[in-house]
């Protein structure tokens, strides 16, 4: 898993609420057990026309959006079934966080655990950074894992994450990772029992 320490980027804006996984990765596209091709299956049903053609108003087919890290999406994100593809097509695309108002819990914890940092602001925030982005199209934000800060053009807000996904992500190890990190210690502890 990729390492989170600080990033700076310019902002995906995707004002659309309840967004569930089925339209984040579409079904058909579940039966990988890896990355691979997934940045393509991303919203697959929103940027495709019925004959494989890209939908040139969507906005992940802009051409200014190219190298966007950070997607800000509608409240809710990520409802819908619990499939870890979501995470893997978001990262996959160039994703490195999401800012939401929420997330379905099972989404967070995929997301977690594949290095995709999900950012959860309040209501008044959330609509500042949609009018921001409007505002100003380039506009860049940071994100700063340590100090658990969101950054943008004239302030800044504190986003919470639990101490044990914040440790795994600043480290870049998933949870065996982390557990794999103790393996000098277990083996002591095995060697006494």
């Amino acid at each position: 898993m990729a390492q989170f320490t600080k990033l700076t980027s310019r902002v995906m804006p995707l004002p659309v609420n309840d967004i569930d996984t089925d339209q984040i990765i579409p079904a058909q596209f579940l039966k990988v057990t890896d990355k691979n091709g997934l940045a393509d299956a991303l919203f697959f049903n929103w940027r495709y026309n019925d004959d494989k053609s890209l939908k040139e108003d969507f906005v992940l087919n802009k051409s200014e959006s190219k190298g966007k890290q950070i997607l800000l999406a509608g409240d809710n994100f990520g409802c819908g079934s619990s499939r870890e593809h979501a995470p893997w097509a978001l990262t996959s695309y160039g994703f490195r966080a999401v800012i939401s108002t929420s997330f379905a819990d099972i989404f967070r914890n995929n997301a977690l655990k594949n290095g995709l940092l999900p950012i959860i602001v309040d209501e008044e925030t959330h609509k500042m950074l949609f009018d921001l982005v409007e505002e100003v199209p380039n506009v860049e934000l940071s994100v700063d894992l340590e100090s658990q800060t969101l950054s943008f053009d004239g302030g800044s807000v504190r986003f919470p994450i639990d101490s044990f996904n914040k440790t795994c992500l600043l480290n870049g190890v998933d949870e065996l990772g982390y557990i794999m990190s103790f393996e000098k210690q277990i083996a002591e502890f095995e060697a006494r029992i």
